[in-house]
């Protein structure tokens, strides 16, 4: 299966790093002309260079904004009218006890975690829906189902980006357009690195810490290791082509088997 993207233009919110950078390698390998969004030019520019060391051809736009705000959003909308592949994958999450997180602290998170697609999805949804076809795409977590007690607030916020997805999927029914949410298991970032040191002995070498990080932490998995960012991208990919036209209001699973259930 060849996936053919060109011609389309892509928006993938948080691609300077991690499992955005990944999706934003992976659509622009496919031929889909990117935006790397970050919030620095500096951080923006190690994104496009990071993209273009693998797919050097890559038709790329650089846009810095803050897009968990308004004004980062609007901006967007300036820089980037038209967007046929939407990918919300920006995203804050951190261990804390549950009892200890405020109200601001949990409105944080659902400005970022939930709003920051919502409103993209608001403002980008009705052009796909007049061009009869789009792709939008909330990059979730396994901590949706499985709620994680070291980081409540975080699950949570993706449980809601689920409910969000198969709203907005009902919204552009038969308009030739998907949105469908993607259920990331643990994945390998810089940032799940810092996280994972949080919560065993900093001292160990990452593959002694992942292991039991792995094991204390996460045992459900049936890959029992973490996924790379790659991995999440190939998903993501599949689902902003053509070939995934009958894919829409899905929530569907890269974990590693994490989610102990037979159906998606």
């Amino acid at each position: 299966m060849r996936i053919d993207l060109e011609g389309t233009t892509a928006l993938v919110t948080g691609s300077t790093q991690g499992i955005g950078l990944a999706i934003a390698t992976g659509l622009a390998a496919a031929g889909a002309r990117v935006a790397i969004n970050g919030r620095s030019e500096s951080s923006v520019q190690r994104g496009i260079a990071e993209v273009r060391s693998t797919v050097p051809e890559a038709d790329l736009i650089p846009l810095v904004a803050d897009i968990s705000t308004q004004e980062g959003s609007a901006t967007a909308v300036e820089l980037v009218a038209d967007v046929d592949i939407l990918v919300n994958n920006l995203g804050i999450f951190g261990a804390k006890p549950v009892l200890e997180i405020d109200d601001d602290e949990w409105r944080r998170y659902f400005d970022v975690n939930v709003l920051t697609a919502v409103r993209l999805t608001r403002l980008y949804l009705p052009g796909m829906m007049q061009r009869k076809w789009g792709r939008v795409l909330n990059i979730a977590s396994d901590s949706a189902i499985v709620i994680p007690a070291e980081m409540v607030h975080y699950g949570v916020s993706k449980t809601a980006l689920l409910g969000v997805s198969r709203g907005y999927a009902k919204e552009a029914a038969g308009t030739g357009v998907t949105v469908n949410s993607v259920i990331a298991g643990p994945t390998h970032t810089k940032g799940v690195e810092d996280f994972v040191y949080e919560l065993v002995d900093s001292a160990l070498p990452w593959e002694e810490a992942q292991h039991e990080f792995m094991v204390k932490h996460r045992p459900q998995s049936l890959l029992q290791r973490l996924i790379e960012p790659e991995e999440i991208a190939n998903m993501v990919v599949y689902l902003s082509s053509r070939f995934a036209s009958a894919t829409t209001g899905a929530a569907v699973r890269v974990d590693g088997g994490y989610v102990d259930s037979i159906v998606p």
